[in-house]
């Protein structure tokens, strides 16, 4: 690596890395400009294809909450909104249910000329290329190479930085130089330009540039989150529960801030007390009344449009408890819950026979949403369910909910829907 990891993400998250798009090319040539990187290992990206798939379950919560990450990313939401093909559940099903469908082929075939997963990665740059245009035309913004990079981040970035909250281990020696050249290929070949492409040779280069992301994007990002963010986020939830049930949107949205280290979100008592530190050093003695301003605490967004509101107040007295957290009184029992099941599963996996079962339970979950997905047939019709990874997914005239929408006082769940969610 020529340069600093600072400069190098200082370049990533520059507006020449913004103005730059994810390809010069018009559609019809993208073909010609498929092709392998020199750099290319194929041993050492098949034991990254091993390593994701033997932590399956692991890395599929991962895409989740990273996919929920990328929606505070203003210039990367703008495009989304604008394409009009993720602003209702079922299109949000049909998008993302294709966009893990495309990762999992890319974990079960090699990587050669004419296999389905180079006509999967083929068909994925195609689709930037048009939604890049289509943006651009639409005044929307651009799919670029800085925002290429941070959708990059999605699949894999928090996994890489805080392996224990998902119970993801080395189990072959190279696992992990495995993993980012496995992505390191997969960014190359969707378009990322090797100089901001964020898997580096060396995981300690990459983890750094991972965390300086974490810090200068998602943090900030996720604590002031762009219009729109929280419409996106629920319906793409509901689009994916027609797959995985268990999925519910204030666990999940918490679990985003808390992975991203939004001041506030805490869980384990550990962390409860390295934020009541963290408060008393930022009073710097005054009174603990007075309260610390989140954003403080943080770094300063390096990607703009977030909107001007005021940053949240954190008092030290409201941090005693995880129970009197605000951030985590304020969620319904069932998000309350379904933490709990997401801490508790994730220590069963950490266990050789939790990671085979989830494993397993996951596949078949995988299985019945692609060949029989009756959630989808019963809620969006049987033509409608099946996915075709080949297929662009629908149009709507959805019109977005500002985030007002969602922050208001919302009527209590029907006691059966309640009942449904603890056991299915």
């Amino acid at each position: 690596m020529d340069v600093s990891v600072e400069e190098f993400v200082d370049r990533l998250l520059s507006d020449e890395a913004y103005q730059e798009p994810s390809d010069s090319v018009k559609v019809e040539e993208v073909e010609t400009q498929m092709r392998l990187p020199e750099w290319f290992d194929e041993k050492k990206y098949n034991q990254g294809r091993r390593f994701f798939s033997d932590f399956c379950f692991a890395f599929s919560m991962v895409n989740v909450l990273g996919l929920i990450g990328v929606y505070s990313v203003p210039t990367i939401l703008a495009v989304l909104v604008g394409s009009r093909r993720s602003n209702s559940p079922y299109t949000a099903y049909k998008r993302y249910s294709s966009t893990f469908m495309h990762i999992t082929t890319w974990l079960k075939h090699e990587l050669k000329p004419g296999t389905v997963s180079w006509k999967s990665l083929y068909t994925v740059r195609c689709r930037h290329v048009q939604a890049g245009r289509a943006a651009r035309l639409k005044g929307k913004g651009t799919v670029s190479q800085r925002d290429l990079a941070i959708t990059l981040f999605s699949g894999f970035g928090f996994a890489f930085l805080k392996p224990d909250k998902f119970s993801i281990r080395q189990i072959e020696e190279g696992d992990w130089e495995a993993g980012i050249h496995f992505w390191r290929v997969i960014g190359y070949m969707i378009g990322l330009q090797d100089m901001y492409n964020i898997c580096r040779e060396s995981i300690e280069e990459t983890r750094e540039i991972l965390q300086r992301i974490v810090d200068r994007v998602f943090t900030p990002c996720l604590e002031n989150v762009p219009e729109y963010f929280e419409h996106l986020s629920h319906v793409t939830v509901d689009g994916l529960q027609a797959i995985n049930s268990g999925l519910e949107k204030s666990s999940l949205l918490y679990w985003t801030r808390y992975i991203a280290d939004v001041p506030g979100y805490i869980y384990t008592e550990k962390e409860r007390i390295a934020l009541q530190d963290k408060l008393r050093t930022h009073l710097k003695g005054k009174s603990p009344d007075t309260g610390v301003e989140s954003r403080a605490i943080i770094e300063k967004s390096a990607i703009k449009g977030l909107p001007d509101i005021p940053s949240r107040t954190l008092y030290l007295h409201d941090f005693n408890s995880l129970e009197t957290a605000p951030a985590y009184k304020a969620l319904p029992i069932i998000g309350k819950y379904k933490l709990a099941i997401i801490y508790i599963t994730f220590a069963f996996y950490s266990t050789s026979i939790g990671r085979v079962l989830l494993n397993l339970q996951y596949r078949w979950t995988l299985f019945i949403g692609t060949y029989l997905p009756y959630v989808a047939m019963w809620r969006y019709g049987v033509k409608n369910a099946f996915i075709n990874l080949f297929k662009e997914s629908p149009y709507d005239n959805t019109t977005p909910k500002p985030n007002s929408e969602y922050y208001r006082t919302q009527p209590p769940e029907p006691w059966y829907k309640f009942l449904l969610a603890l056991f299915w």
